[in-house]
């Protein structure tokens, strides 16, 4: 198969390369996190912007501006202590986090995918099939990561402030992963067509 191994690259030397040194950054980052005084590996992100509520500048005035212009702020909530409670710790852990996984477990799909289509052939029926799992990983991975991070930041959100603002604050939050979702359709359309061209080299194989 040394011409499918030869197709697949520069792809699987690259994805091979970037997974392993993003395993090995989060490795040196929790072994530094325990040892290192002031370094927080896996603290998430307990501050939540409420991007949804701006505001124009008319009586708050920092900057100035010239005529004709003017300027709108956001506010963003933050607990006093810069790591916030245990609670709070945990619902920024889950903001960061499954985007985290989901990158480390694409990377890891992608890279299984490739090594094993360099050895075994491109146009193989478990070529088609590991297309179709990073195609899935992607499709329903990114919704569910999405709707993780809203609500955990809805959740946060509610430890900070209280009132209209909290409410449903997390459709707020939540926004479509429009890229994750028409790759992993387009993985899933791949898949397709690789099981449909491996079936018809069997076929051709057996006239042969």
């Amino acid at each position: 198969m040394s011409e499918d191994r030869k197709l697949l690259q520069p792809l699987t030397g690259v994805v091979s390369v970037v997974l392993r040194v993003l395993l090995g950054t989060l490795v040196v980052g929790f072994v530094l996190s325990l040892f290192v005084d002031g370094m927080h590996w896996g603290r998430g992100d307990v501050c939540v912007t409420a991007d949804w509520t701006g505001t124009s500048g008319s009586d708050f005035r920092p900057y100035e501006t010239l005529p004709g212009a003017g300027v709108n702020y956001t506010p963003t909530f933050c607990p006093l202590e810069p790591t916030g409670t245990g609670w709070q710790q945990f619902l920024g852990v889950m903001r960061t986090a499954p985007v985290t996984v989901l990158l480390v477990g694409g990377l890891f799909l992608l890279d299984r995918l490739l090594r094993l289509a360099a050895r075994d052939g491109v146009h193989t029926p478990e070529t088609a099939t590991r297309l179709r799992v990073l195609g899935w990983w992607l499709l329903l991975g990114s919704l569910v990561v999405e709707t993780v991070r809203a609500v955990a930041g809805g959740a946060l959100l509610a430890t900070l402030t209280e009132g209209d603002l909290v409410s449903l604050a997390w459709t707020q939050l939540w926004s479509a992963p429009y890229l994750a979702v028409l790759t992993g359709l387009g993985l899933l359309t791949f898949a397709r067509i690789v099981g449909a061209s491996a079936l018809l080299r069997d076929e051709l194989d057996a006239v042969v």
